[in-house]
């Protein structure tokens, strides 16, 4: 077992928290396509998104690499569960009961990734989780609903762990980039065929101004700037810890409302901001200063140097030797 040091680095720190701050940034703009077909516009931000990171993937020089049976089940489960399904039950909860609900049950979150991201996680990371859900509770607002709303915000939990806990297998191999290309690509059929079956051929028309402002902002910002963040972050530091910044998307939104003059942040806003920042840091400091078994040493994503040398330098031509299917 790896011994790691007890604190992140401050590049993947970073990189989760503008993951999140910029999902939480979504809010802002949910009004400028709240009338457009709801799949067919999450099929069209995908699509887009995909473009865009297959296109910064050829210019980073990274090479498709071919999947085995087992990476291509994983990255479909991704794009099924993280990613097309997470959309059907956040939309499905709202429509039964509005927002509060289901994002009072997203807000647990860090909690879930602290117990399910490493087979022992230290005990300041669940304390930190707690403190984040806390606070991201207060500040998304206690939820109130019926039990179809709970049980579609339930899925919404479960599908959104997916998002992170299936990626986990997958980055030491493909890296953040084309795992979101990937699992965006394949998110686009799929939320494709849900559009056919709710709205028939009124799945797409052509957006106004306004909603082809959304619709860009949520394909390059929410999607493939804050995807490939995310990732990148739980590629350094392991799920545990990197569930702790989701606790910063209430936080987000508040920030960009005030800041676009939507709304002013109220008293349980700024105090729910305030638990999340405290729970953060002690999920990531609190621990003891000395090298330390951290739940990031479970992470496949983070192998030891030792394992890494073992492998060899044919291991690593393998992975990027150019295949039949073109250099992406």
């Amino acid at each position: 077992m790896p011994i790691m040091s007890n604190r992140p680095p401050a590049a993947a720190i970073a990189m989760a928290a503008s993951a999140m701050f910029l999902v939480g940034t979504l809010a802002a703009v949910s009004d400028l396509i709240k009338d457009y077909p709801v799949y067919g516009g999450q099929a069209v931000r995908y699509l887009l998104s995909t473009v865009i990171l297959l296109a910064a993937a050829r210019m980073s020089g990274l090479r498709f690499v071919r999947l085995t049976a087992r990476e291509t089940a994983l990255v479909a489960a991704l794009a099924l569960t993280g990613l097309a399904l997470f959309n059907v039950c956040v939309i499905e909860s709202t429509r039964h009961a509005g927002p509060s609900l289901v994002g009072t049950v997203l807000g647990t979150v860090p909690l879930a990734l602290a117990l399910l991201g490493g087979r022992r996680p230290a005990l300041h990371v669940i304390a930190g989780a707690c403190v984040v859900v806390t606070g991201a509770t207060i500040a998304t607002g206690l939820g109130s609903g019926n039990l179809p709303s709970l049980l579609w915000a339930l899925g919404a939990l479960g599908c959104e762990v997916c998002f992170s806990l299936l990626a986990v297998p997958l980055l030491p191999k493909l890296g953040a980039v084309r795992v979101s290309a990937y699992s965006t690509a394949l998110a686009v059929p799929m939320l494709a065929a849900l559009g056919a079956v709710t709205d028939g051929t009124a799945m797409l028309r052509l957006p106004t101004a306004a909603e082809a402002l959304g619709l860009a902002y949520l394909a390059v910002v929410v999607t493939a700037v804050a995807f490939f963040l995310w990732y990148s972050a739980l590629h350094r530091i392991g799920p545990a810890r990197a569930g702790l910044f989701a606790g910063v998307i209430p936080v987000g939104a508040i920030a960009t409302a005030a800041a676009l003059g939507l709304a002013a942040p109220t008293g349980p806003d700024l105090l729910g901001a305030a638990l999340v920042i405290a729970g953060i840091l002690i999920g990531l400091y609190a621990g003891s200063p000395r090298a330390t078994h951290d739940d990031t040493a479970f992470d496949p994503a983070l192998p030891s140097r030792k394992a890494e040398e073992d492998r060899g330098s044919d291991a690593r031509v393998r992975l990027h030797r150019p295949t039949a299917a073109g250099d992406r």
